[in-house]
């Protein structure tokens, strides 16, 4: 176990949730699931592209929101494409500038590696422009970033 763990408060969908997660992202894994009494899962631990989570199934009493996300860092448009797809099925929600809420309602931010390329360029002009750009958008679309780039 890594020194810092995200760890999750489910009501009761922990091991589902984490089954979810670990079909969409490559080279993650089921690391363990602890059972009450009853046979349901109380804990479960997993990794997520090497990053390891643990979830606890403790009822209704607090949900997620925004105060916390998971920043995905996308290599392309075909990766944002695939991730948001995925995440936002089955009951997710998009919302604005590549974030999203699953279907458990944990928010992720669906970044292409391009936003930060483009908005960190050193002429002010082109960069607000991306910025503006990206406000607009719920998923990122790196074509319509590079046009508000390009001018």
């Amino acid at each position: 176990m890594k020194k810092i763990t995200p760890f999750l408060w489910f009501d009761t969908q922990a091991e589902e949730a984490m089954s979810f997660y670990v079909s969409i992202f490559k080279n993650s894994k089921v690391l363990g699931v602890s059972r009450g009494p009853d046979g349901k899962a109380f804990t479960v631990s997993f990794e997520l592209d090497g990053q390891e989570f643990m979830g606890l199934n403790a009822g209704p009493h607090h949900k997620f929101n925004e105060a916390i996300s998971l920043y995905v860092d996308c290599k392309d448009q075909g990766e944002v494409d695939e991730l948001w797809n995925k995440l936002i099925a089955d009951g997710g929600e998009e919302s604005m500038c590549g974030w999203l809420k699953d279907k458990y309602g944990l928010s992720w931010q669906i970044i292409p590696k391009e936003l930060g390329e483009l908005m960190g360029d050193p002429d002010p002009e082109k960069s607000q422009r991306v910025m503006q750009s990206m406000l607009k958008m719920q998923k990122i679309i790196v074509a319509d970033l590079k046009k508000a780039y390009d001018g």
